[in-house]
């Protein structure tokens, strides 16, 4: 990259939408893995939900603190570290459905470890990315989580299938690893010249509040002590954090519901073999590769252009993405074909990623100081919806296993897919009420 003469901040951009799409690889590739591994040892439902959902436990306690880690000590530093620790997990441990407690400490442990990304991310891109790209920029970064999990669906259950499940933990740490070697070679912290904007608006910097005493100190030519002084009461009182935090939770509480058990819902409800399906089973995650960056390109395009405000241009992505998306999850369990259910979860999940342009970078717009710790506490509630939505839907199933027989019925499936859609319909309101695209937090 050096030699191709790209500015710097745009590698970073690149190397983190790498980072997510590995991430997403891992999470996708582990439900493909342990559902053939799970089912082939007659695991039912509601113990797959349960193995399933651990990951978001380790997932749901590390947010916070990677935001506060990716504050103290960098998030360069905390995001390499989180990879390799992950990635070494995913290396050592076995997947067998038989030894339940060793699984369980492995997703913990994998689910602590990517718990300090998506918050380290932030941290790096509020440092580097000035605000005229910043949605653009998010929008690429997270996109790399949707072509993850496409790319995941489409290769890795025909690893399982000449490899074995455990190939595909192998795959994922070479990534993991693999990644980490260029991060280590291509990242570092911003120089404050990096980008005339970016410099006028403070970007280059240590996102770190200084005592008034350190500011003198600094204008003075002296050296200061980075002390971090986070209002916590603030962000736990803000309204627009909450506007965020709910539309967090309702947008992971979807996505991880469909990453989950959408191979369940075509081999079992469907009665479709994922090896059999093709290309055509990664379209729901690609959908949300495109339509995460139209978002992006959207947004910034209002904002640039003076056509909508940033409060106007949030609120109206955020609003098209989450209606749209919640009906299509609710006629999903009506369409029973390949075709169907692929179109329905495609445009569900493909409008999801569109509202990421709303609610998703509106951390940096009311808070750039604070984006990791602000991020930390909304993927918290987005962890979350998963421990509730994954472990939930695998007890839906279960007794719908006991009243229907198999789960073949569209009937056991339509709680799986309204529940998400109606809270779709609750956060575009509470959005729409409640959120600003004006900077609130010094």
């Amino acid at each position: 990259m050096r030699g191709w003469n790209i500015p710097r901040r745009y590698q970073i951009v690149i190397l983190t939408f790498i980072c997510t799409c590995v991430c997403y690889i891992e999470r996708v590739g582990f439900s493909i893995a342990y559902t053939i591994a799970a089912d082939a040892a007659g695991v039912n439902q509601s113990s797959k939900g349960t193995i399933l959902s651990t990951f978001y436990y380790g997932y749901a306690c590390s947010q916070v603190p990677g935001g506060w880690a990716a504050q103290k000590f960098g998030g360069r530093k905390v995001l390499l570290l989180s990879f390799l620790l992950w990635s070494s997990t995913c290396f050592l441990i076995p997947l067998d459905p038989n030894r339940v407690v060793l699984l369980v400490v492995a997703r913990l442990l994998v689910g602590v470890a990517q718990g300090f990304i998506f918050p380290s991310i932030h941290t790096v891109l509020a440092q580097w990315v000035p605000p005229h790209e910043r949605s653009r920029s998010v929008s690429l970064t997270t996109s790399g989580m949707y072509l993850g999990a496409a790319m995941g669906m489409l290769l890795l259950p025909s690893l399982v299938k000449f490899k074995g499940p455990q190939s595909v933990f192998l795959a994922e740490a070479a990534l993991g690893i693999s990644w980490s070697f260029l991060w280590f070679l291509y990242a570092s912290d911003p120089p404050r010249s990096e980008h005339p904007k970016a410099t006028a608006a403070g970007f280059g910097e240590s996102l770190l509040p200084l005592k008034a005493s350190q500011k003198a100190k600094m204008e003075n030519g002296g050296t200061a002590v980075r002390t971090a002084r986070i209002p916590w009461k603030r962000i736990f009182v803000s309204l627009p954090i909450w506007a965020i935090v709910v539309n967090n939770f309702t947008f992971h509480y979807a996505l991880y519901v469909l990453m989950n058990w959408l191979p369940t819902y075509f081999e079992q409800g469907l009665q479709l073999s994922l090896q059999e399906m093709g290309s055509s089973k990664m379209m729901p995650y690609f959908n949300m590769f495109i339509f995460s960056n139209i978002g992006g390109v959207v947004a910034d395009h209002l904002i640039t252009k003076r056509i909508m405000s940033v409060t106007r241009t949030r609120k109206f992505l955020n609003t098209v993405g989450f209606l749209v998306a919640s009906l299509a999850l609710i006629a999903l369990p009506i369409f029973r074909t390949s075709s169907g259910a692929v179109f329905c979860s495609s445009v569900a999940l493909g409008f999801l990623a569109l509202g990421r342009a709303g609610f998703a970078v509106n951390h940096m717009d009311i808070a750039p100081r604070y984006a990791g710790i602000v991020m930390g506490v909304s993927n918290t509630a987005g962890t979350l919806a998963g421990i509730i939505g994954v472990d939930l839907t695998g007890k839906i199933l279960e007794a719908a296993t006991t009243t229907y027989s198999d789960l073949s019925s569209p009937e056991s499936w339509r709680p799986v897919f309204v529940i998400p859609g109606l809270l779709c319909i609750f956060s575009t309101f509470v959005f729409l009420l409640f959120s600003t695209g004006e900077r609130i937090f010094d």
